[in-house]
């Protein structure tokens, strides 16, 4: 099985505490050996992180599809990647760069976060959500549409502001995040277009890249990252990274399913450290078996931070 081995350099900058919740409505890698971190006390101890990636590549034996995974200890810059750059189906992990998009936007006054959009019944699309049993007619702000689009995963809510930004600029705005491999070619749920070919693809480096951005206060500004983290720290699909974690460890992550495809990517604030986890799949290995593979992944890098 191929691996690489990204090592970064240290990276001095630390998370300032997420605020409460802000809504009105509840480098490639390259192979090489790792090298200790200089700062003293940085996590994690670097025998210990090269034991994590013989367990994960040692577990990934028995996995029968494709698999990607980019894991980041976010205070040495210390890395393990497996096909990080292999392109996946975004399903709903698309919603993340969305989410940024939706609050450049608003800071480019091209949008108001209190702009209220009606519901249409054309809006209404299958798969996860709320707003789909909504009264056509409805009026929800954008800001309340980001809320449900993330921590719901809602897929009419996703559309809606799709709609409202347009693919142009939305192709835009992931260009200038640095997603050069991420595309939205198609809306939520919209499977004709899917059959046809037209896919929305990520791969788990670009995913890894802009929650990183995210989670340094990178990723447009200070406070439009701040409430995206916000945001992702209120997901309420909690069944892949967090699954096997102690309740109390916050995680701010966003999944993605669809046919075939099963993701979960995040950043998880250990005792000992902050790690980012992201794992994308594909095949036919069923969602079950791919959500439990994600979330033994996310339990052997946590029992690293312990």
């Amino acid at each position: 099985m191929n691996r690489n081995v990204t090592i970064g350099s240290l990276l001095a900058l630390a998370l300032a505490a997420a605020s409460a919740s802000v809504f009105p409505a509840p480098a490639a890698a390259f192979p090489g050996q790792y090298v200790a971190a200089q700062e003293p006390g940085a996590a994690p101890d670097p025998a210990k992180w090269a034991q994590l990636e013989k367990d994960i590549l040692r577990m990934l034996r028995d996995f029968q599809g494709q698999l990607g995974f980019v894991i980041k200890d976010l205070r040495s810059g210390r890395s393990i990647v497996h096909s990080p750059d292999k392109r996946f189906p975004s399903a709903s992990m698309v919603k993340v760069p969305i989410m940024a998009a939706c609050y450049k936007a608003a800071e480019e006054d091209r949008i108001s976060l209190a702009d209220v959009v009606t519901l249409k019944r054309t809006d209404k699309v299958r798969g996860s959500g709320t707003l789909r049993a909504a009264a056509p007619g409805t009026s929800v702000t954008v800001e309340r549409l980001i809320e449900l689009m993330i921590t719901d995963s809602d897929n009419t809510a996703a559309n809606m502001l799709i709609d409202l930004l347009g693919l142009d600029y939305l192709a835009s705005a992931f260009k200038d995040f640095g997603l050069d491999q991420t595309n939205l070619s198609r809306k939520m749920m919209d499977f004709r277009s899917r059959a046809k070919g037209i896919e929305n693809y990520t791969t788990p480096r670009e995913m890894a890249d802009i929650l990183e951005k995210i989670y340094r206060r990178t990723c447009v500004s200070p406070e439009a990252s701040e409430k995206c983290l916000v945001c992702l720290k209120g997901q309420k699909v909690n069944d892949r990274i967090p699954r096997y974690l102690p309740r109390r460890v916050s995680v701010a992550h966003k999944t993605g399913l669809e046919n075939k495809v099963c993701h979960d990517a995040g950043i998880v604030f250990a005792d000992k450290g902050d790690v980012l986890i992201c794992v994308l799949t594909e095949g036919d290995t069923g969602a079950t078996i791919a959500k439990r593979m994600i979330a033994r992944i996310s339990a052997l890098v946590y029992k690293t931070y312990k």
